[in-house]
């Protein structure tokens, strides 16, 4: 592996290179690696997650080796040059159709994708739900028994190559059109209602305790969380600004199943 990142991050560095096959072979070997599950673009170690850049540097590469090609499936025509994830039945994974899968992206066995889109470089564990219309953009992480609602949109992200993408944690649902970009993250078995929007920016105000907490950027474990909105002064007057508000913890006594049911039902919250 490291013969191959040395490759990555000389072609990386020397542009022209990206015309010589031996570095065009390096770049594919990484490509279907990451398709395999043989490596990520970002890892949990020691409780943080670290950004494999080598690896988004080979992703971000990858696209312009690739040639446009029109593909035609029935009555449907494509004209793109990226290539879509195959032998979904011996992967144990399950896909209805109109869902998609670019070549490069990574589905656990026991995953379900409804009609729905998972780009390259993203990372699916096992028995993870992408509902219909969700969206998993380019190296998003997410993690075992998630659930990803209807029109959910996860996003994706490989420039600037530092940058975390998206991280959902195992056992999250995540409710009807929510929207989480730039690198947040979602720790372990939150639950977050329908229509909750977090960026790295977003305010995320714990009200569950005598005193508001703020996070920025991150969902800690088992949080159950609402959108909200807060007020902020602007040069105009006094306008309300969306935030994310944490209002309870799904319990640790119980199962997930009869944890996220507790939740939803104990905080009102929809999905």
């Amino acid at each position: 592996m490291s013969e191959l990142k040395n490759l990555i991050e000389k072609c990386w560095k020397e542009r022209e290179l990206l015309n010589n096959i031996k570095y065009q072979d390096a770049i594919k070997s990484v490509i279907e690696k990451l398709d395999d599950g043989d490596i990520r673009v970002a890892e949990l170690i020691d409780q943080k997650w670290i950004t494999n850049e080598w690896v988004k540097k080979a992703v971000v590469m990858y696209f312009p080796i690739q040639k446009m090609e029109v593909k035609e499936v029935g009555i449907f025509e494509f004209h793109d040059k990226m290539k879509l994830k195959k032998g979904y039945a011996k992967k144990g994974v399950r896909v209805v159709p109109h869902a998609i899968a670019r070549y490069g992206s990574y589905l656990a066995r026991g995953v379900i994708m409804m009609p729905s889109y998972v780009n390259i470089g993203a990372y699916v564990d096992k028995n993870t739900m992408i509902d219909t219309w969700a969206t998993v953009g380019s190296c998003a992480q997410i993690g075992k028994n998630v659930h990803i609602s209807g029109g959910v949109g996860i996003g994706g992200v490989l420039e600037p190559l530092q940058a975390t993408p998206v991280v959902v944690e195992d056992n999250v649902f995540i409710g009807s059109r929510c929207v989480i970009v730039e690198g947040v993250q979602i720790k372990k078995e939150a639950v977050l209602g329908a229509n909750v929007i977090i960026t790295s920016s977003t305010k995320i105000l714990d009200v569950s305790g005598p005193k508001t907490v703020e996070h920025k950027g991150i969902i800690p474990e088992r949080s159950v969380v609402i959108p909200g909105s807060y007020k902020k002064n602007f040069s105009s007057g006094e306008f309300y600004v969306s935030c994310a508000l944490i209002i309870g913890k799904r319990k640790e006594s119980t199962d997930k199943k009869t944890s996220l049911n507790d939740a939803l039902r104990t905080h009102n919250v929809s999905v």
